[in-house]
């Protein structure tokens, strides 16, 4: 590398071997999704990219991931998205919380509560429940500090409320609230399919078989078709050296029945001339 070079940024694409960039925004869990692309292709790395829900979008129209797990709404205009489901709506409280001797509560129950909003708040609310405090929380996890404080109560996906557990605090599911819908998503350069990768880990999230007729085939031994001949030739390499392992086993193992047919063949022999009876010699 000269002066003048640059090393690669981790947000451009590979320029040798292919690789997957997957992003997540907080709460999503692709840890399932990432085990079965491993297994399906282990010869094409898989990277995952921690964004916000405000800069996952960002990330893949930069071309930072090549798809990615962000909540809808998705602008269409350049990017594709498949929702895959819907979160329930919870309300984190403190343990000690009246709301806590409930199983499930209706956004009308919080008409008396405190209710933080935090900027990066993914849920869409036509009008926030309960009392609104003077301040916004900058982020989730900052409401969540606000929470166990005793200032108010927090409203959000479950997956959030369970990525900021704490023992302290506790939660309940909300009716009537906005549910959040997580969705994979890609920049679309050109109108049609999805690029190849991106097509395979949708294939994945879908519930796809390996031998599945939709979607990019892959090699039928989930690796590359070079390295399948490489393994051919040296399977033939073997088969066809000098002093092959089988000929001479079986050479051997002639040899070693010929030895011990020899060995019996003269004991039997041995055996036969000693109990032969002499005559006497004529005097």
């Amino acid at each position: 590398m000269t002066g003048s070079e640059a090393p690669p940024s981790p947000t451009s694409p590979a320029s040798s071997s292919p690789s997957f960039r997957l992003a997540y925004v907080p709460g999503v869990t692709p840890t399932k999704w990432v085990r079965i692309w491993h297994e399906r292709l282990p010869y094409i790395p898989l990277t995952l990219v921690a964004a916000s829900p405000a800069e996952a979008f960002d990330v893949l129209r930069a071309g930072g991931a090549d798809a990615g797990f962000v909540r809808l709404p998705v602008d269409r205009t350049d990017l594709s998205a498949i929702p895959l489901y819907t979160e329930t709506t919870v309300v984190v409280i403190p343990k000690d919380h009246v709301i806590a001797a409930v199983e499930e509560i209706t956004v009308e129950d919080l008409s008396d509560e405190l209710v933080l909003h935090p900027l990066d708040d993914t849920l869409d609310w036509a009008q926030l429940p309960g009392r609104a405090a003077n301040e916004r929380p900058e982020t989730t996890a900052d409401a969540i500090e606000l929470v166990a404080a005793g200032v108010g109560v927090l409203v959000v996906p479950q997956s959030l409320a369970r990525l900021h557990h704490r023992k302290d605090l506790t939660y309940r599911t909300v009716t009537g609230a906005p549910e959040s819908r997580v969705a994979l998503s890609w920049a679309q350069t050109e109108p049609g399919d999805p690029p190849e990768l991106a097509e395979h880990f949708i294939g994945i999230v879908r519930g796809r078989t390996v031998n599945s007729t939709r979607g990019p085939a892959l090699p039928p031994t989930g690796q590359p078709k070079d390295a399948k001949r490489t393994d051919k030739k040296r399977t033939d390499k073997s088969k066809t050296g000098t002093g092959g392992g089988r000929p001479a086993a079986k050479s051997a193992r002639g040899n070693s029945a010929g030895g011990k047919s020899g060995t019996k063949n003269n004991k039997g022999g041995g055996s036969k001339g000693g109990s032969a009876k002499r005559g006497k010699p004529r005097r």
